[in-house]
């Protein structure tokens, strides 16, 4: 039996040389393999009230939005600066190479709402982090952060956990 894993293409040396990428579209491009994630990335949760799905740009928009119509949430993108049309809320965060600046609609979440995180990576948590402020900003709570891969070595988990943030994936993949 196939295991989300399976679905996931690795690309060597892309974007740059030495990298291992791991491309979840072959995911998305089969029905039991997407399937299967949207499931699994749901099944922690299940009986926990939830308000609403954020999901990070860009492969976060599409897990998230499966997972939003599956408990008839409503949709939160978190994209990067310049993408939103209407007022936002902006956080910068840290690259390996610079900084880069995500935001949301400021009236997107109100206090109080209960949030699922959702994106298809988490590598150094970067990206992850700067989404929990922003919805913390507005006064709304993380109640978990889900991932389909965890790339532990560059440490994101750990980086998030530190933060209390409860972080579940479907699959890693050590030493990259």
């Amino acid at each position: 039996m196939k295991t989300v894993q399976d679905y996931i293409r690795t690309i060597p040396d892309f974007p740059h040389e030495g990298i291992m990428f791991r491309d979840v579209t072959t995911l998305f491009t089969d029905a039991r393999g997407f399937r299967m994630a949207i499931d699994q990335l749901l099944h922690p949760y299940a009986g926990l009230a939830i308000d609403k799905v954020v999901g990070l740009e860009a492969r976060g928009f599409i897990l998230g939005g499966a997972i939003a119509h599956q408990l008839s949430l409503g949709f939160v993108p978190i994209r990067k600066k310049g993408k939103l049309p209407g007022k936002t809320i902006e956080q910068d965060y840290t690259l390996e190479y610079g900084t880069a600046t995500m935001e949301v609609h400021d009236d997107a979440l109100q206090p109080g709402e209960k949030v699922l995180l959702v994106d298809d990576l988490l590598a150094t948590g970067g990206t992850a982090e700067a989404g929990i402020k922003l919805i913390e900003r507005m006064g709304a709570e993380v109640i978990g952060c889900a991932f389909v891969i965890d790339l532990p070595d560059i440490g994101g988990r750990t980086k998030l956990e530190a933060l209390g943030m409860n972080v579940h994936a479907l699959c890693s993949f050590e030493g990259d």
